[in-house]
């Protein structure tokens, strides 16, 4: 079970490092007012965190498996190990964060003259590579600082917390209710979207538009564009308490999952 562990912490740190660093693509756009290039690359890293998803799923469950047939193992402990892997690839996000940003406007910036992915790759050189090195930035305590003067409703926040949360723990849950009534373990563990649902409406509802209100704002004001850079750390590190809200959700989330399944079988 170690290397099976392993493998999940991993892809799960690349999974949420990878959605939380779609914010320094899009600051990129905005900054170089190139935001609809910058959204169609979101598409790379949305590529690279479901490809991670879908690898990582069958090893989670795996803790379930392994338990059926070892009334001694508790996968909890798995599970919860797992929601730090989350917390922890968030917080790599937010330090490499400026990294990422100037990295992504130079990759906009070449995109826009190379016209597409595959040109833009095969254009890259060694001595290129080697230059990626000046981009490296470091977060600094100036910015951190400046963060609780953003006026960024506290409503808006707390609400990306809860999202987070919400989808952080959804496909554990579901897989933790599958152990909780081994009856009737299939349906529990296809029964994320009772969880995630939830979190689609808000996310479609309160968050998604507010954000959007924001970015094109700071399209608009080019005043507004360092505050910009300012709400997505506020965002993302809301993302890193989503997951910690996490923790306390796994398990009257699976619970919840459980009595609706024992209902509707």
């Amino acid at each position: 079970m170690t290397y099976t562990l392993v493998i999940v912490f991993i892809l799960t740190l690349v999974i949420h490092a990878s959605e939380t660093l779609s914010y320094s693509i899009r600051f990129a756009g905005v900054r170089l007012g190139k935001l609809a290039v910058a959204l169609s690359l979101t598409g790379i890293v949305v590529l690279v965190a479901r490809t991670a998803n879908l690898i990582q799923a069958p090893f989670t469950a795996n803790f379930i498996d392994y338990a059926k047939h070892h009334p001694e193992f508790d996968p909890l402990p798995y599970l919860r190990f797992t929601l730090v892997a989350a917390s922890a690839g968030t917080l790599l996000a937010i330090a490499v964060f400026p990294t990422f940003v100037q990295l992504f406007t130079r990759i906009i910036a070449r995109l826009e003259v190379a016209g597409s992915i595959p040109k833009l790759l095969s254009g890259v050189t060694i001595g290129q590579l080697r230059r990626t090195k000046s981009y490296i930035r470091r977060p600094t305590w100036s910015m951190l600082v400046s963060l609780r003067y953003l006026g960024i409703p506290k409503r808006f926040i707390l609400l990306n917390i809860v999202v987070t949360a919400i989808y952080t723990v959804g496909v554990l849950a579901s897989l933790y209710a599958a152990y909780l009534v081994p009856e009737f373990s299939t349906t529990a563990s296809q029964s994320s979207g009772l969880i995630n649902g939830m979190a689609t409406i808000l996310l479609t509802i309160f968050i998604d538009p507010q954000l959007g209100l924001i970015t094109d704002k700071a399209l608009q004001h080019p005043e507004e564009r360092g505050r910009l850079g300012r709400i997505y750390a506020v965002l993302m590190f809301s993302r890193f308490f989503g997951t910690l809200l996490a923790q306390l959700l796994l398990v009257p989330a699976a619970y919840w999952i459980a009595s609706i399944v024992r209902l509707i079988s």
